[in-house]
């Protein structure tokens, strides 16, 4: 029954009405994943030889920093990796083991990318300190105990799926652990580092995470087997609505009755609530690149479109496919196009003033550094957020509201149009400021990306007007690809 689940699954990958799209897309994505094998690979042989060079033991150095690893692994899972449950529904009209389903459906999430990608790491490293004189029994027992966390996080992800607001409250967790021990007010690896070093040094230790992972896979089970009734745990849950006027908006006619839309969507589905939690994450992005000399200064623009950006890059790039459950009916009415678009750029215009506001904390590496920020919060303004808009003409992806589940975007988003619509979003400002770098100093460099940006808000209506016409011709395919399930 099995292999016929898997044959079932390849049907509903070929006989997807996005199949080319999904195809090319999944060429993509198999070629990033052949990338990230091969670092991690290499990250796991090399790992031992520079903790050796920096006079550093291997094994217990890397079981110090474990508790992070684990974490910062959890958190991108709750982030990224979904649950695949909802092709269930199908199969329980059929005479089929409830057991049979339960255990396929866990089955995909075992052999998820999430977590044998890190096996391409923990098995080189094992290998090279097996070669270099650890006891081979002992390096094994270490092996399995560090490889059953990972499936114990495979599980809590999950059973945590439901809950809001967990990725954030684990980032939170990684910072404050990690800030508290960088400034010596708290060491967690203290605690930390005995229990891992344990699966090395005392026998039959590892077998304590091991009985952790089958308790966890256990229950794990009992609950989906439990739920697995159309009327009960894969029924859809309806919160108690709430009435919110926003009246004060009403002033500004259409253009309030949309933004009232948007941020009634955004308060109240999980989806768009990972949005902000997102933009947040990305005001910190420029601690990568301020400040650091072992980079060309041209990134530093590229720093400050990121921090100004983050609600523009991850709302504005699923405009319309937020409005997707109703978009149909929304068609059907006297609705203006030009109103439509138009609040949605107010929205990412609002949200890109407030971010710019929040990082003001740059202060603090001086003044030029934040007017770099201000810099690409303009040509946020003028030019990417009329590219977001643009190109949510061509990306016909149906989002599921309810689910906070990815977050960056989905597979079937891809096509070339939208593809070649994000190059000037990043590279434009950069060969700006590149040129104002070669040819003159900073300051040009900062006037030419602003000056970009200030010449898109004065050709704001003709822009509009482009966008607007691609919209309409875009129309038809674009509620048929909302239609589409699979």
């Amino acid at each position: 029954m099995i292999k016929k689940f898997i044959y079932l699954e390849w049907k509903a990958f070929v006989r997807s009405a996005s199949f080319g799209k999904n195809l090319t897309m999944k060429i993509i994505i198999g070629f990033l994943m052949i990338y990230f094998s091969l670092i991690f690979i290499a990250m796991g042989v090399g790992a031992f030889y520079m903790l050796k060079e920096m006079n550093l033991e291997p094994l217990a150095t890397l079981n110090k920093f474990l508790i992070y690893y684990f974490l910062g692994d959890l958190a991108v899972r709750l982030l990224l990796q979904s649950i695949p449950v909802l092709n269930i529904k199908p199969l329980l009209a059929l005479p089929l083991k409830k057991t049979t389903i339960v255990h396929f459906s866990l089955g995909k999430t075992i052999l998820s990318f999430f977590n044998w990608i890190h096996a391409l790491f923990f098995i080189p490293f094992t290998v090279v300190l097996i070669l270099n004189g650890y006891d081979v029994v002992q390096i094994i027992f270490w092996h399995l105990g560090v490889i059953s966390i990972i499936y114990i996080n495979n599980f809590l992800n999950i059973i945590l799926s439901n809950i809001d607001r967990l990725f954030a409250l684990f980032l939170l967790l990684i910072v404050v652990l990690g800030g508290a021990q960088y400034y010596q007010l708290f060491d967690i690896t203290e605690f930390t580092t005995p229990f891992f070093q344990s699966f090395y040094e005392i026998d039959g230790f590892f077998l304590i995470p091991i009985l952790v992972l089958i308790a966890f896979h256990y229950f794990t089970f009992k609950y989906f087997e439990k739920n697995l009734y159309l009327d009960a745990g894969l029924s859809v849950k309806h919160d108690v609505a709430s009435t919110e006027n926003l009246s004060w908006l009403n002033q500004f006619g259409t253009l309030g009755t949309f933004l009232k839309n948007d941020i009634r969507l955004i308060k109240r589905n999980k989806r768009s609530k990972t949005t902000i939690v997102m933009s947040v994450i990305f005001l910190f992005y420029g601690l990568i690149f301020f400040g650091n000399t072992h980079q060309p200064p041209a990134m530093q623009i590229f720093a400050g479109i990121f921090v100004s950006g983050g609600f523009l890059f991850v709302f504005g790039q699923f405009v319309p496919s937020w409005d997707s459950s109703y978009y149909q009916l929304m068609m059907t009415q006297n609705i203006p196009y030009r109103g439509y678009i138009t609040a949605k750029w107010w929205l990412i215009v609002i949200a890109t003033f407030i971010s710019t506001i929040l990082a003001s904390f740059y202060l603090f590496y001086g003044w030029e550094v934040y007017l770099t920020i201000v810099v690409g919060a303009i040509y946020n303004i003028g030019v990417n957020s009329h590219l977001v808009l643009l190109g949510g003409a061509f990306t016909k992806t149906p989002i599921d509201l309810s689910s906070a589940g990815g977050a960056f975007g989905d597979k079937k988003a891809f096509n070339v149009n939208s593809m070649l619509l994000s190059l000037p979003k990043i590279f434009l400002p950069l060969l700006l400021y590149w040129l104002g770098l070669r040819f003159a100093d900073k300051t040009v460099a900062l006037s030419l990306v602003a000056g970009a940006g200030i010449l898109g808000f004065i050709f704001k209506e003709k822009v509009f007007s482009i966008i607007e016409k691609r919209y309409k011709i875009e129309k038809y395919s674009t509620i048929s690809a909302y239609k589409q399930k699979g």
